[in-house]
């Protein structure tokens, strides 16, 4: 499989959206007063398109798998930051699962895109290639 542009990569889709409903959740009145919550999850949920964009212009799958990873975590903090946000009642019910399902499906496939480059690396080890 040749991925032309980061944009291609459908984690990277994934994590845009994330980003965009990060950013949504945090217009609304409770939440954007809360400056240090508010800038937190921003930064995670752009840490993860981020790190999968900066990760595709690396040298090896092997790099690439880590900035990958980097990505995965992001996604995680996205889904705890929710909690406060919750708690603090910034969002509804609704809201949370929402994001924090979106949340979810992006890193589940960023973790598979992992298995991939993995699986690919191993191959071509085998066949003597370790570069991609």
């Amino acid at each position: 499989m040749k991925i032309g542009q980061f944009e291609d990569i459908k984690a990277w889709q994934l994590a845009r959206e994330l980003t965009r409903k990060v950013y949504g959740l945090t217009k609304k009145t409770g939440f954007a007063r809360d400056f240090g919550l508010k800038r937190q999850i921003q930064d995670a949920a752009g840490s993860s398109m981020h790190n999968i964009a900066e990760g595709f212009d690396s040298e090896t799958n092997p790099e690439f798998v880590r900035f990958l990873r980097y990505a995965k975590r992001s996604c995680t903090e996205v889904q705890s930051e929710l909690y406060v946000a919750l708690d603090q009642q910034y969002i509804t019910n609704a809201e949370f699962q929402d994001v924090y399902d979106h949340a979810g499906s992006t890193r589940a496939t960023i973790r598979g895109f992992i298995k991939y480059l993995l699986a690919y690396e191993q191959g071509q080890r085998k066949k003597g290639n370790p570069e991609r």
